[in-house]
């Protein structure tokens, strides 16, 4: 019994020892991750906190020492018909909506189809042409969007100088309003495809060959095929993330300014082009006007639109939803 008592007063002990120790292993864990919570705090979640209590001030040019809280007026002066700078923040802000929607969907679509026609096994050079129509991911962008204004240019770009040879007139790519507008999103798609060919790929290589050859037995056609067997694998994989896709292009800086600069200019201001999204838009009001309520007040917006709308898709579609 001696021996008996003397082991449960051991491992007593030993059980505080391993609760004294739990404890320290907690603290030691924060301190581990404090060099990441603290360069979260101070690079992501302070820049934040800090534009939105901007947006609620007149901090500009003219006040830049003596600012003052103005409270919900720049979002009313963006939203209000009858406020000069609504005459172009609202154009701006539905072309950003219209552009993140066409931009997801063609390219998306683009990427897909190109994944289905390389995923013919009748198609012995895949792999090359795969190989081929991913070189566009791997040039840098700025490099890519640069020889892009190079070919698009009216005057002395390859594209017209092609088009001429088929009598075909020039096109004011980068002048016209439509011809620009259609210009980012054919460049946008040239940067874009890759990523979705390479995703949808890998969607349509896991699904099972077995279903397409017991669908095949069954009499399907390669339309009831793709949609029933191809399209559902495709559209799971893919659906999380299309999401992220949409939101980025909310913020798709480099494809406006470096091949337009959010041109052609408006004739009423020069606050923002018929190019320019709400990003850019922001960066012209800050570094050009000195503006930097209003630029506040514009990444608030796009910071509330693009959350909104990623969270109505992501409950709609359940896309990041866990299964048990």
């Amino acid at each position: 019994m001696a021996a008996d008592h003397q082991l449960i007063i051991t491992s007593g002990a030993n059980k505080g020892k391993l609760r004294k120790t739990k404890k320290q292993y907690d603290w030691s864990a924060y301190g581990y991750l404090s060099p990441a919570i603290i360069s979260i705090i101070a690079l992501s979640l302070a820049p934040m906190l800090y534009t939105v209590y901007i947006s609620f001030t007149n901090w500009n040019a003219m006040h830049f020492m003596s600012y003052q809280y103005v409270g919900i007026q720049n979002y009313l002066s963006l939203f209000n018909p009858s406020d000069p700078l609504s005459i172009v923040f609202i154009p701006t802000f539905i072309w950003t909506l219209v552009f993140a929607f066409l931009t997801t969907v063609i390219n998306y679509l683009f990427g897909l189809l190109l994944a289905v026609i390389l995923n013919n096994k009748n198609i012995k050079e895949a792999g090359l042409y795969r190989s081929l129509l991913i070189i566009p991911w791997a040039v840098p962008g700025l490099i890519s969007i640069l020889s892009w204004q190079g070919l698009l240019n009216q005057s002395y770009g390859q594209i017209n100088a092609l088009l001429h040879i088929f009598g075909i007139a020039q096109i004011p790519w980068l002048v016209d309003p439509f011809w620009a507008r259609v210009s980012v999103l054919i460049v946008n798609l040239w940067l874009s495809y890759p990523y979705f060919m390479s995703v949808c790929t890998g969607a349509l290589q896991s699904i099972s060959p077995e279903l397409y050859e017991a669908a095949s037995m069954d009499g399907a056609t390669w339309g009831q095929r793709f949609r029933y067997i191809s399209m559902p694998g495709v559209w799971r994989v893919s659906l999380p993330l299309l999401i992220p896709s949409f939101a980025s292009s909310f913020n798709n800086f480099n494809i406006v300014y470096l091949l337009t600069t959010g041109g052609p200019a408006r004739n009423d201001t020069q606050f923002a082009g018929y190019t320019d999204l709400l990003t850019s838009a922001a960066y012209k009001m800050t570094l050009d006007y000195n503006r930097y309520d209003l630029a506040a007040t514009i990444s608030v917006i796009v910071f509330v639109l693009i959350g909104t709308i990623t969270l109505i898709n992501m409950r709609a579609t359940g896309a990041f939803k866990e299964v048990d």
